[in-house]
């Protein structure tokens, strides 16, 4: 098991719910605690033979804002007025529900709790993402077919 798919692992706990999962193979240990906003993460390796157990935390990784990220998160405190719709998981992000279908909103298109305002890809599961909140589509701020991160903001809502 590589660190890849010890993150995967990770994330896949994390946007589960799970408050805590043990993994244990032939010659690894694994125990993810996920608590109100911290994860955290310990791994234990067989020694080879003649040397000590060591254990090892691994906390998620943040990526450094992107460029883009910093242009919205400008954008959204420029217009604080506004209510951001955000990604709940890691994946890539889709507008459309296949890519002959017309997109799922549009700016300004007025949108309530359970409309389904886009798509996140992760690990080949498409998961429809709904608003949550109710209003109008001001801005959509990523573009289609992009990765985005936990939390990143995908649309403006005006709620009046």
């Amino acid at each position: 098991m590589d660190i890849k798919d010890i993150q995967n692992l990770i994330k896949f706990v994390a946007k589960s719910g799970a408050t805590e999962v043990k993994l244990e193979m032939e010659d690894i240990k694994i125990t993810i605690k996920t608590g109100s906003e911290k994860t955290e993460t310990t791994i234990v390796q067989q020694a080879p033979m003649g040397m000590p157990q060591m254990q090892v935390a691994a906390p998620i990784a943040q990526v450094a804002p992107t460029e883009t990220q910093s242009v919205n998160a400008n954008v959204a405190d420029e217009s604080s007025k506004y209510i951001e719709i955000t990604s709940p998981i890691i994946g890539t992000f889709y507008r459309k529900p296949a890519p002959d279908k017309p997109v799922f909103v549009e700016v300004g298109d007025s949108v309530n709790s359970e409309t389904i305002v886009c798509m996140v890809e992760a690990m080949k599961l498409f998961n429809e993402i709904e608003a949550e909140v109710s209003g109008k589509i001001v801005k959509v701020l990523v573009e289609d077919g992009t990765p985005v991160e936990f939390g990143q903001p995908l649309f403006l809502v005006d709620p009046s």
